[in-house]
């Protein structure tokens, strides 16, 4: 994981409590999936919850990374040199792990 000091100036900060809200729904569905296994539910609803956070966890990452481009690229970009690279090489790692996934 990246550490970034100048994390006051992140894209999402302004959207912080909206992401939170977000990842503690997927955090309270990760644990209904556990329920799920320890109560030997069937296959199929468990895959279908699989999918429902898989898409919810999809969301957050495609919010975060539009976020990051909005913000963080645009503004390197913008100040030139070294700085837009990292940010872009970075935003196109981040992507790729994305697809992957």
């Amino acid at each position: 994981m990246t550490e970034h000091a100048d994390h006051a100036g992140h894209g999402y900060i302004h959207e912080k409590d909206a992401y939170l809200k977000r990842l503690r729904r997927v955090e309270g569905q990760v644990r209904g999936l556990q329920r799920m296994v320890e109560q030997e539910q069937y296959c199929i609803d468990i895959l279908t919850q699989v999918s429902a956070v898989t898409k919810a966890l999809q969301s957050v990452a495609l919010g975060l990374l539009d976020e990051h481009l909005s913000h963080c690229v645009v503004r390197a970009a913008a100040e030139g040199g070294d700085e837009a690279e990292v940010k872009i090489r970075e935003a196109s790692e981040a992507i790729a792990r994305l697809v992957r996934s």
